[in-house]
């Protein structure tokens, strides 16, 4: 199979992107996903998306990780796959897309600062040291100090395959606060099994998490190991949020073509 590609990166995750309006790479297997997202012998990414063409909206988004399995919402690659629309003569300034969790908005200006609409979240399960949601992907969220010195591979795979996990699978995200606006967030991404530079629904995740005290419009700045991001939502009470934006900047890497 000859493949057509283009490589997109927000705030460091990194994806492939295939323009599959035509359907030529509708049958992409698991195998050929594992072998393009590998670093040593393919392309290398933590994910691959296509881009499908939609009647109702601008396109549709179809992620799969870096295991070659597909996968629930990816945050960055969100953001990647609107910046990839927008080179693609598909949108301008704002876009209506599909993906596997629902209707997603988005919005670019020309310098690729991208605001994806994430969906509402309604429910939070609040440990004495830990955090359970989902922001498109489930997620655990743990507090810490100097996140930055943690084994995170290592950390979070403890509690990725622990058994209250390992059947379905979570994101882990240890997140240090920095002051009253401002988190330190390293993530562990399930289907890659390792930690990545960014994971944009683990951001998230861990914003919603920090002002769950507080209540209105919200915004968190979010620190990772690939860039700044910013959360913006408003919380409505107890835990409800709504007009969840996640944003920042994503761009072009490269393009080339590679047979598999």
């Amino acid at each position: 199979m000859q493949i057509s590609f283009n490589k997109f990166q927000g705030t460091g995750n990194d994806f492939i992107l295939l323009d599959n309006r035509n359907h030529a790479y509708s049958n992409i297997s698991v195998t050929n996903i594992k072998a393009l997202c590998d670093r040593h012998f393919g392309i290398g990414a933590d994910g691959l998306m296509l881009l499908n063409d939609s009647t109702e909206f601008d396109f549709e988004m179809k992620y799969y990780n870096s295991d070659g399995n597909e996968s629930t919402m990816c945050g960055n690659g969100g953001r990647c796959i609107t910046a990839f629309a927008k080179q693609l003569g598909m949108i301008t300034n704002k876009a209506v897309f599909k993906a596997i969790d629902g209707i997603h908005e988005s919005l670019i200006d020309e310098s690729n600062f991208i605001e994806l609409k994430m969906n509402d979240v309604h429910a939070m399960i609040i440990r004495e040291e830990s955090f359970e949601l989902n922001t498109g992907s489930p997620h655990y969220v743990h507090y810490i100090d100097e996140v930055k010195n943690l084994d995170i591979k290592k950390e979070g795979a403890l509690i990725r395959y622990s058994p209250l996990y390992k059947d379905e699978g979570i994101n882990v995200n240890f997140v240090e606060v920095l002051n009253n606006n401002e988190l330190f967030v390293r993530t562990y991404e399930r289907g890659v099994e390792d930690e990545t530079l960014s994971c944009g629904t683990g951001v998230t995740a861990s914003a919603l998490t920090f002002i769950k005290d507080l209540f209105g419009e919200q915004a968190v700045s979010v620190k990772t190991l690939g860039g700044e991001l910013i959360v913006k939502c408003n919380h409505i009470g107890d835990q409800d949020y709504t007009d969840i934006w996640l944003c920042g900047h994503a761009g072009f890497v490269f393009s080339g073509e590679i047979s598999i």
